[in-house]
């Protein structure tokens, strides 16, 4: 049977200012802002503190994978902060970051309302946003990752905001910025323009470099901020594909800490829920906190937002006071 396909070449695109933006940088968050935690938290953070800096110390990776709410958060400056420290070594994000990463650097601003312009099919018909597009293509061509590329992009070209961009500040502290995207995720996939191959093969090449670097985590540090899905997924996968090449060289990859921050009400991080359990599909649970280090690793959770817990993990790391909040 020969499927139809939808003729992208019938769409019509309006460049960004005609759209209402819901976010801009007004919302970054500055260093010196108050953030009281709760002892406990508190704990947490200082002891995942101390980890970060002994693996740094045996030059073992420190990784951060987030979700696009943790831009949306305006946390940009703490993660530029722990990137120059260098307590982080590699940061891995899904495609929607990479947008509001880019639409930030080029308007300072991002976001629209998916129930305002959904009615009439204008939700993500812009067309700057869409020159994402053009420059994965580009990087494909050039052998670069998603991460890179875009990063590229924003460092060299004449983008007004820029130093807002942490791709761009990746790609200018060579830190290893990885993009996994899901074919038919983001909003720019639906721009005629599109090309699946070239998007594909740069994601990938992020993946490899992904797992590359999860190859060394021994001692190492991995983090979880906001993607319940991408996050874990990623992690699995190049984890395995790191456990088999290590043990096929008698070497093993067990000894490493991990810290998931979100919005689920978790009690013991270690023990996995039962499937009957509807947290049993959180994967960040099950995955980074319990499968993944079971044996000689060590996994810590704490719950809050993402505007709380990127700048307390901060401060635990610059080693500021982390203030007091009773509860």
């Amino acid at each position: 049977m020969a499927f139809k396909e939808f003729d992208r070449a019938r769409l019509r695109l309006k460049p960004l200012d005609e759209r209402r933006h819901e976010l801009d940088l007004s919302m970054v968050i500055s260093l010196d802002q108050a953030v009281p935690v709760r002892p406990h938290d508190a704990e947490t953070f200082r002891t995942i503190a101390n980890r970060i800096r002994l693996a740094r110390k045996k030059g073992a990776p420190v990784v951060l994978m987030i979700g696009a709410h943790v831009l949306r958060s305006g946390v940009q400056r703490f993660l530029f902060d722990l990137i120059e420290r260098g307590m982080i070594t590699s940061i891995a994000m899904n495609g929607a970051c990479a947008i509001h990463d880019y639409e930030f650097a080029r308007i300072g601003a991002t976001t629209e309302s998916v129930a305002k312009y959904i009615r009439d099919g204008q939700f993500g018909m812009w067309k700057e946003t869409g020159f994402i597009n053009s420059i994965v293509a580009e990087g494909a061509a050039r052998g670069l990752g998603f991460g890179e590329a875009v990063g590229k992009a924003i460092a060299d070209g004449a983008f007004p905001h820029a130093d807002m961009s942490l791709l761009a500040r990746c790609y200018r502290a060579d830190v290893l910025a990885s993009v996994h995207v899901g074919l038919g995720y983001d909003i720019i996939h639906q721009h005629p323009d599109f090309d699946p191959a070239a998007t594909g093969e740069v994601s990938y090449r992020d993946f490899l470099r992904f797992a590359r670097v999860i190859e060394g985590l021994e001692n190492g540090v991995v983090m979880n901020f906001g993607t319940a899905v991408m996050g874990p997924e990623i992690f699995l996968k190049a984890l395995s594909m790191a456990r088999n090449v290590a043990s096929s060289e008698g070497r093993r990859i067990s000894r490493f800490t991990s810290l998931v921050c979100d919005l689920h009400d978790i009690e013991n991080c270690r023990k996995e829920p039962p499937r009957e359990d509807p947290r049993y599909y959180f994967r960040p649970w099950k995955t980074l906190l319990a499968r993944t280090v079971a044996g000689d690793g060590e996994s810590y959770y704490v719950q809050g937002r993402h505007d709380e817990t990127i700048p307390a993990l901060w401060r635990a790391v610059a080693g500021k006071d982390l203030g007091r909040m009773d509860g």
